[in-house]
């Protein structure tokens, strides 16, 4: 898992940069963000991957959609979907706080 001193050493390097290209403020931002997500006033502590998956069934996704991702995960395994799934919204959280809580909040509702 990435420490809060790693974050703050790679944000410190690309403010370091001489002559900062595109690149640099794409990863300097990206760090921001990580380590808001991680180490920020409201975020004490950070899940990771570490936990053990729910047994489930495996049963094949029904949903029979339009759009392109639901074309490609018919007839797929559910459990590997919602891994894929769950590892997807891991990521948005880190990446879209603002639309990973929009979702959690329709989930919800």
């Amino acid at each position: 898992m990435i420490t809060e001193k790693d974050l703050q050493e790679a944000i410190a390097e690309c403010k370091g940069q001489r002559n900062p290209n595109a690149s640099t403020c794409i990863k300097l931002a990206a760090f921001y963000t990580i380590l808001d997500h991680m180490y920020g006033d409201d975020q004490k502590e950070f899940q990771s991957y570490s936990f053990a998956p729910i047994p489930t069934q495996n049963s094949m996704v029904e949903y029979d959609g339009t759009s392109d991702f639901a074309k490609r995960i018919h007839d797929k395994d559910s459990s590997e979907m919602w891994k894929l799934m769950d590892d997807l919204m891991d990521t948005l959280s880190i990446v879209n706080p603002k639309l990973y809580s929009s979702i959690m909040a329709r989930i919800s509702d």
